[in-house]
C-alpha cells in the first residue's frame, strides 16, 4: 500500500470532484430531467404497499422461484402489469447519510483506481499514460455497472445513457486529476 502514500491527494480530490459532478448532474444538468415517471394516484399505491417491508420485489411472483417459469406465471407476467419494485423504509430521506455513503463509495473507487494504475504503470509513469489508464478504469467503474439494469430490468436506455455521460465526465475529471497530481 505504499502507492497510497504518493496518491492519497488525487484519491481524495477525485472522489470529491466526482461527488460534486454527479450531484450537479442530478440537480442541474438537463439530461436527468424527466428520468423518473410520476404516479399521480400515489395514495392508492401507498395504501396497497403499506404492509410490505422495505426491500426488493418482483411482481407477479410465484410463491417458489421454481414455479416462476410455469405457464401460469408466465401468462400472469405477460398480462401485466409486471415489474420490479424497491420499497424504501418509512421516514424522511436521509440525505446526509446518503451523501456520506456516496463520498465513501467514491473514495473506495478512487483508491482502487490508484491501485490499478500504480500496479500497471508504476511510479515513473508520465501524464498521458496515467490519464489513459485512470480514465479507462474510472469509466469502467462508474459507467458499465448500470447497463445491466437496462438489459435485465427494463430500466429505460435513456437513463443508462445519462449514467454513461456522467461516467465519462467523472472519468475524464478523475484522469485529469491523477495525471496532474501523479508523483514525478
Amino acid at each position: 500500500m505504499s502507492f497510497l502514500l504518493h496518491l492519497w491527494l488525487p484519491v481524495v480530490a477525485s472522489a470529491l470532484v466526482v461527488f460534486a459532478l454527479t450531484a450537479a448532474s442530478h440537480m442541474v444538468l438537463p439530461w436527468r430531467r424527466g428520468e423518473w415517471g410520476r404516479i399521480t394516484e400515489f395514495q392508492v399505491l401507498q395504501g396497497a404497499l403499506r404492509k410490505v417491508p422495505p426491500g426488493q420485489y418482483m411482481f407477479p411472483a410465484a410463491p417458489e422461484p421454481g414455479q416462476q417459469m410455469t405457464k401460469e406465471w408466465l401468462d400472469r407476467w405477460a398480462r401485466g402489469p409486471a415489474g420490479w419494485l424497491t420499497v424504501a423504509p418509512p421516514g424522511p430521506v436521509r440525505m446526509r447519510r446518503n451523501m456520506a455513503l456516496s463520498v465513501a463509495a467514491y473514495l473506495a473507487v478512487s483508491f482502487l483506481i490508484a491501485y490499478v494504475t500504480w500496479a500497471a504503470l508504476g511510479p515513473a509513469a508520465r501524464g498521458r499514460a496515467v490519464f489513459r489508464v485512470v480514465t479507462t478504469v474510472a469509466f469502467l467503474a462508474y459507467g458499465v455497472g448500470t447497463v445491466f439494469e437496462s438489459i435485465w430490468y427494463h430500466r429505460p436506455w435513456r437513463a443508462w445513457v445519462s449514467d454513461a455521460i456522467d461516467a465519462l465526465l467523472s472519468a475524464l475529471a478523475t484522469g485529469a486529476l491523477f495525471a496532474w497530481m501523479w508523483p514525478t
